[in-house]
């Protein structure tokens, strides 16, 4: 029996080998094989990530974090999408190469850890993308060493007050900060190609939250404090709109996009924080025709 701990919350729950169960125990929610929700390019990554070709990206479903504001609501908390086996996961990868993209890009793929780490015994032949909310083992983390090129991981909260209230963590900013510095011990200082495609590194995203602008100071002041130029890249998005569970009967706080004045603050505190290497969002980016439809396309 396989009894799960890959993630901070150390479940220890019995996880069912495949999607025919009854029971699926723990916070993921998941059986052990893959289920997957959507594979194909994708382009609204960071230009060093999506590039002219396209990230090759494959969205898991299920979640260890289930904020109740997610942008993926309908597989991460819903678990929608298809089982496969390792031979259909390293059939997506060959289409997605030949196809021309960047990477391989693996969104929340760390409940689903035992089941794809075989798969990557061999490179599919571009880097591989570990794409992740930030809420990571450190011990599994460390299975994947070697087999990652570029790490995406959210820093979503410096504090643990509103991790706790939108993703039940009140341990959040310990366990990410000490998952980010695992991924920077294995693939060190980002490197950029001559088409300006990051072939190795990091990027820590940040999701600016309404009303939550101090946290959002915070994360860039612990960013530039740890990191030094040339070694990560920061990501400050604005891309929030009202998803998942909330609304003004539940989070009413929530409920609105981040202010122009709120995302200007946060913008030239980054201008000043010393932090040289990343990326902005415009206000556009605030829209449901950035969320990929999740239809099991291509998988």
């Amino acid at each position: 029996m396989f009894l799960c701990n890959l993630c901070p919350r150390q479940c220890n729950a019995a996880r069912p080998e495949s999607l025919n169960a009854e029971n699926f125990p723990g916070v993921c929610h998941s059986p052990q094989k893959c289920v997957v929700s959507r594979a194909g390019k994708h382009f609204w990554e960071e230009p060093v990530i999506s590039g002219s070709r396209g990230s090759g990206t494959i969205f898991f479903s299920g979640c260890n974090l289930h904020c109740v504001f997610c942008q993926n609501y309908d597989i991460s908390s819903r678990n929608n999408g298809k089982e496969l086996d390792a031979d259909d996961l390293c059939r997506i990868y060959a289409d997605l190469v030949s196809s021309g993209v960047h990477n391989i890009n693996l969104v929340t793929p760390g409940h689903f850890s035992k089941a794809i780490l075989p798969t990557l015994e061999k490179s599919p032949g571009v880097p591989v993308v570990y794409n992740t909310n930030g809420y990571d083992s450190v011990e599994t983390l460390q299975l994947w060493e070697g087999k990652v090129q570029i790490y995406l991981p959210d820093l979503k909260y410096a504090d643990n007050l509103p991790a706790k209230r939108y993703s039940q963590a009140d341990d959040y900013f310990e366990r990410a900060t000490a998952a980010i510095d695992e991924m920077y011990r294995q693939v060190g200082n980002f490197e950029i190609d001559d088409d300006g495609i990051m072939t190795r590194g990091v990027i820590i995203r940040h999701l600016m939250l309404p009303g939550l602008l101090e946290n959002t100071l915070k994360v860039i002041d612990y960013v530039a404090g740890r990191f030094n130029p040339g070694e990560v890249m920061f990501s400050l998005m604005r891309q929030y709109i009202p998803c998942g569970i909330v609304s003004d009967e539940t989070f009413p706080e929530l409920n609105r996009k981040v202010s122009d004045q709120e995302y200007e603050i946060a913008q030239n505190a980054l201008f000043e924080s010393g932090i040289e290497d990343g990326f902005l969002q415009d206000a556009e980016s605030a829209a449901a025709d950035f969320i990929p439809a999740f239809d099991g396309s291509g998988v």
